[in-house]
């Protein structure tokens, strides 16, 4: 018989009052699999910490947010966010589900490329298009959303060099009713500045005006800000059919929708506060539908959702390394997951669920990162029960942006695995050596001998 594990007696303060929706008792499930593969196991195999990504419920997801848009609006088309993540295995289901592509650096757009996503089923966002990517895009056929007036006559000169049309849609900022507004990128819609972009680029003989685009914000918690920007760009669109008798092909909305993760200073969890994606998808194209545009000329509907797509299939797993007590008394846990690899812990607060059976016993607990830096923490303050060394964690809703805004800062960065529809774990990126890190650096010759 196993010798129960020790607990130490507490002295709690009982607090009086409405108790939360969850009762006045904090309880979890074990989080002791993922697709039917246990935890303990792909730790054993690729080590700790370790990214899982399911495959799964990146199609399950996907084929939702489809469903939710295709019956409200007839023509929609999806293009998966590079830079939320932007792993090759990861792009390719989005992929296989029909999706396009939609990035914003040259880098990323030869990943697309290498992807085997052809150059018109690429969108290409941003402010720094060199000239080599214009180039390349215009005789790629891609879709160039234009940023800034001087990129536009960049790519009107570029066009006529090559002697060929570029397909352009610009970006437009605008008032939404959602402060701070975003007003760094693109043509703003109040002042004038999307029209005269707009006049230039139907002047221009070089350019084909083929959409509009606009990307309002990041985890956007209102939908009705979404039916503010589909009306405004359906306006400019109605403007373009009357001056010039043109319809352009796609109305672009970009992405912002929030995942079930739930933002620092929110008091309800995300997965029961969010607006879900249904609420967007009515949003979105009631505006459409019910704008001045002629039915025949109903363009596109183009998503480039990113975050709502992925990040409730990422699972970040660690393990425990020590256990100590603050000078204030309370409970602090230190794992080996820091935020140079989670990223978002520094505005999400992530459900953490140890691996293993535990007792209902729990206590508020700081949960620490393993980097010598003080701003590495994890969740401030959770209750958990009792975590000895070498016990696992599993945090939940991690696989949008920490696999592509991680850094290698004291410790290398690690394996991340994929579990495919059939249950079978796949390593789809190989953790970091020194020698992957040292082998691009050049020591000169007369600082490679020392004593000491």
């Amino acid at each position: 018989m196993e010798k129960l594990r020790y607990e130490r007696p507490l002295i709690k303060k009982l607090e009086t009052g409405m108790p939360n929706k969850f009762g006045l008792r904090t309880e979890y499930t074990p989080k002791t699999h993922i697709d039917n593969v246990a935890v303990k196991d792909l730790i054993r195999q690729y080590g700790s910490p370790l990214f899982v990504i399911s495959e799964k419920t990146i199609r399950q997801t996907y084929q939702n947010a489809r469903r939710a848009f295709t019956t409200r609006y007839p023509k929609v088309q999806f293009a998966w966010s590079y830079k939320t993540n932007y792993l090759n295995a990861v792009c390719s289901v989005f992929h296989q589900e029909g999706s396009w592509a939609e990035v914003v650096s040259g880098f990323e757009y030869r990943k697309a490329l290498g992807n085997g996503v052809p150059g018109n089923k690429i969108i290409f966002n941003g402010p720094d298009k060199t000239d080599a990517d214009i180039t390349e895009a215009v005789n790629n056929g891609s879709y160039l959303h234009i940023d800034h007036l001087d990129e536009l006559y960049t790519t009107i000169q570029i066009s006529r060099d090559l002697n060929k049309k570029a397909k352009v849609a610009i970006r437009v900022n605008m008032d939404t009713g959602i402060y701070p507004m975003w007003d760094r990128f693109g043509f703003n819609y109040e002042n004038g500045q999307a029209w005269d972009a707009l006049n230039k680029i139907m002047l221009a003989d070089s350019l084909e005006l083929v959409g509009l685009h606009s990307h309002i914000g990041t985890f956007m918690l209102s939908p009705g800000a979404y039916a503010i920007a589909a009306s405004k760009l359906a306006d400019l669109a109605v403007g373009l059919s009357k001056k010039y008798q043109h319809a352009i092909q796609y109305i672009d909305l970009g992405g912002g929708f929030p995942s079930i993760n739930t933002l620092k200073g929110s008091y309800l969890p995300g997965i029961d506060s969010n607006p879900k994606i249904d609420e967007f998808a009515e949003a979105i194209t009631t505006s459409l539908v019910n704008s001045g545009i002629k039915p025949d000329q109903l363009p596109y509907l183009f998503l480039e959702t990113g975050r709502a797509l992925i990040d409730e299939a990422g699972f970040l797993l660690g393990s425990i390394i020590a256990n100590k007590r603050l000078s204030s008394g309370k409970r602090a846990t230190i794992l080996d997951i820091g935020v140079n690899i989670m990223f978002t812990s520094f505005w999400y607060e992530h459900k953490v669920t140890p691996a293993q059976p535990f007792t209902h016993y729990t206590e508020p607990t700081v949960l620490y990162g393993p980097l010598c830096m003080n701003i590495d923490v994890i969740r401030e303050s959770v209750d958990l029960p009792l975590l000895n060394k070498g016990d696992q964690v599993v945090v939940h809703t991690v696989g949008a942006y920490n696999m592509t805004q991680w850094m290698q800062f004291i410790t290398l960065r690690p394996n991340v695995v994929m579990i495919d529809l059939e249950g079978k774990p796949h390593l789809i990126r190989q953790g970091e050596s020194v020698e992957d890190i040292t082998g691009r650096e050049n020591t000169p010759d007369y600082l490679k001998e020392f004593k000491l």
